[in-house]
């Protein structure tokens, strides 16, 4: 297993994790329109943002996250990181790589300087809020979005 940066050739991949937490999509039936390819080439090109790849060693992808770096005042200026985004296939789940692909990203936010990572989490994904807690993030805001 490797940890590298996602590439364009990983968007089909990415874009099946994403897109059902209960069952593998094949990435073979991925569509990647022109807004996938315009928000991957945003997020790739911009320095405050990394996605990362879990690799079998073969190319395949068995998990992905993003993460994005956030200046700020508060913290006494210290950046801070937002995961999102997290999933690991389904049919590998429960053999840790979860818990290494989240330490892999609290090490690259702690090698930038970040004195804080933050995530959320749908309200409806239980399993991983215990996760979550089993990492030592702790349940301390709630978080509001606004749909536009």
């Amino acid at each position: 297993m490797i940890f590298r940066t996602a590439t364009r050739q990983d968007l089909p991949a990415i874009i099946a994790l994403l897109a059902d937490d209960e069952r593998a999509v094949d990435p073979a039936t991925v569509t990647v329109d022109e807004a996938y390819a315009r928000a991957f080439e945003a997020v790739d090109g911009d320095p405050r943002n990394e996605m990362r790849v879990l690799d079998d060693g073969e190319g395949a992808v068995l998990g992905y996250l993003q993460i994005t770096y956030i200046p700020g005042l508060g913290r006494h200026g210290q950046e801070r990181a937002l995961i999102e985004g997290v999933r690991v296939h389904p049919e590998h789940r429960g053999a840790g790589l979860g818990r290494e692909l989240l330490g892999h990203a609290v090490e690259r936010a702690r090698g930038r300087g970040c004195t804080l990572v933050q995530l959320t989490s749908n309200k409806r994904r239980t399993e991983a809020h215990r996760f979550y807690a089993s990492l030592g993030f702790a349940r301390s805001h709630d978080g509001f979005k606004l749909t536009l």
